[in-house]
């Protein structure tokens, strides 16, 4: 299954358009997901949007500028500087679980969040995904991940490749070296190997690097590599 978040730095209204002009009509096994929450200023800022209006108002958009009856998969982001630190999303929550009712969503996300606030989410509607910051240097979810595979749900680590903050480690340019890989390639495939539950959505502008990012399933590492990968969170 092929998986596409429409969510992205230039914000939702070009993205969505693009997909739908090269993608449309979709093929079937593609999964369209979308996040929503917060919205782009015109100084190229994210300013929260969780009113209910906005929230609603934000799906309309994503219908129709994707060309949809129904979302794949909507994410809740609710991270700073609104509820980071636990508060309920219930208010909010309870806006996008009434319109899957409505059948304008199929499955219902969550953005920036902690453990407390997925048990929240699951007593309103059941939750399918995850999204939150982790990679090989950032790794405070590690538990979190494992909690989340026990009860079936996805992980999908934002900045995979370290963000606006490239990943840079003398540990990932030996081990890629060594595959004759790059050490992008190497990144990504310690996510894919970290736990059965995380999804990639490494983002690219570029038809190379999107091809080499792919390519990364494919990368294989020793349990050896692994060990040293592990200890380069500690490292910073």
């Amino acid at each position: 299954m092929n998986h596409i978040d429409t969510s992205d730095f230039y914000g939702p209204f070009v993205t969505n358009q693009i997909i739908k002009k090269a993608l449309h009509p979709y093929p079937r096994g593609l999964t369209l997901v979308t996040k929503v929450g917060c919205r782009r200023g015109s100084d190229g800022s994210w300013n929260p949007a969780l009113g209910k209006q906005d929230l609603i108002d934000a799906i309309h958009s994503n219908l129709r500028n994707l060309g949809l009856e129904a979302i794949d998969v909507v994410n809740l982001r609710l991270g700073p500087p609104v509820l980071a630190e636990g508060g309920s999303l219930a208010e909010h929550f309870s806006v996008l679980a009434d319109l899957q009712r409505e059948g304008l969503i199929r499955h219902l996300g969550l953005s920036t969040v902690n453990a407390a606030q997925v048990a929240e989410a699951r007593q309103i509607a059941p939750v399918v995904c995850v999204q939150n910051l982790y990679n090989v240097a950032n790794r405070k979810d590690d538990a979190f991940i494992r909690e989340l595979a026990d009860q079936g749900i996805a992980y999908v680590p934002y900045f995979p490749l370290g963000g606006f903050t490239p990943l840079q480690s003398s540990t990932l340019d030996t081990i890629a070296g060594s595959l004759g890989k790059s050490s992008m390639q190497v990144a990504l495939a310690w996510l894919l190997q970290r736990s059965p539950n995380i999804l990639l959505i490494p983002g690219t502008s570029s038809v190379k690097h999107l091809r080499e990012n792919l390519d990364a399933k494919d990368v294989k590492l020793t349990p050896e590599m692994v060990v040293q990968l592990d200890a380069i969170a500690g490292q910073r």
